[in-house]
């Protein structure tokens, strides 16, 4: 892997589009042709698209805790958000529901924030009829910054807590959000930046140590956080701390949170007394 830094990724991007620099080095790293990344990266993209495809709302995960709920922000809302926003909340809750019900989804980063990406991107491109060439061209975006916070910080909510996976998708997201909208690849950094700063100390606190409850609508939360800070970015808002700064504090902060709210399922919500009746109902 040749990016260590956003500012390294940045750096390539003054040579070639930031995209095909992080293709480059997929190809690098993978010993593969540019069109095997692609078509590889294409066909992620295709099953982010399913996860909203094949949503059924009949489902429900085996814990009985999830499922439906998609479907509930489908159409006319009480008048709070607007359609778009509807939409982004929608899919969100789909893709985090398809997680749950053991269907197929696509970790990005991971599979417990694997609703933030297909929430943003689908009803953007649907919105504004983008291509799917550029819609997989800003995956490869995405994925240049998620691997930067891989390397530095951690996309385990083991290990970092939430903030680890959705806040780490969300920053994926808004950088993936600005390049779709023209932004430049320091408007990438800081729409990343400032997303990632909005979740720092999100703690993992699943329920029953099912990744569903408060997982898939945190989500949502993730998505429209996204959404804020490419919107910021784009308009020239800046991080104040660069990016870099705000991976590293987010592996600080990682590593400072008790083993309770790192996925144990003992701390947060999972150990209210609501929590505790779910896991001891299902024998865990």
């Amino acid at each position: 892997m040749a990016f260590h830094s956003v500012e390294g990724l940045l750096q390539a991007a003054r040579e070639t589009p930031l995209w095909e620099a992080v293709r480059q080095d997929d190809c690098r790293d993978s010993g593969q042709g540019p069109e095997n990344s692609w078509e590889k990266m294409a066909g992620l993209w295709k099953a982010m698209v399913a996860t909203q495809k094949d949503y059924d709302p009949a489902r429900r995960s085996p814990s009985g805790l999830t499922g439906g709920d998609g479907a509930l922000l489908e159409g006319e809302g009480p008048g709070l958000c607007g359609g778009f926003f509807r939409q982004v909340m929608a899919a969100a809750l789909k893709a985090g529901e398809c997680n749950a019900c053991m269907r197929r989804v696509v970790a990005a980063p991971t599979a417990g924030s694997s609703g933030v990406m297909p929430a943003v991107l689908i009803p953007l491109q649907q919105r504004d009829n983008i291509a799917d060439e550029d819609m997989v061209k800003a995956l490869y975006v995405a994925a240049g910054f998620g691997q930067v916070i891989a390397h530095r910080a951690s996309i385990s909510g083991a290990e970092g807590g939430c903030q680890a996976e959705v806040g780490s998708a969300s920053a994926m997201a808004a950088a993936a959000l600005v390049y779709l909208k023209g932004g430049t690849p320091e408007q990438m950094a800081h729409g990343c930046a400032l997303a990632l700063a909005n979740t720092l100390g999100l703690v993992c606190d699943p329920v029953g140590g099912w990744v569903e409850v408060p997982c898939v609508s945190r989500n949502v939360m993730g998505a429209v956080n996204a959404l804020s800070c490419a919107e910021m970015a784009l308009s020239g808002v800046e991080s104040r701390i660069p990016c870099d700064e705000v991976i590293d504090a987010m592996g600080a902060v990682g590593a400072l949170l008790p083993a309770s709210l790192r996925e144990t399922g003992q701390g947060g919500l999972a150990a209210t007394p609501t929590g505790r009746r779910y896991a001891e109902e299902a024998g865990r």
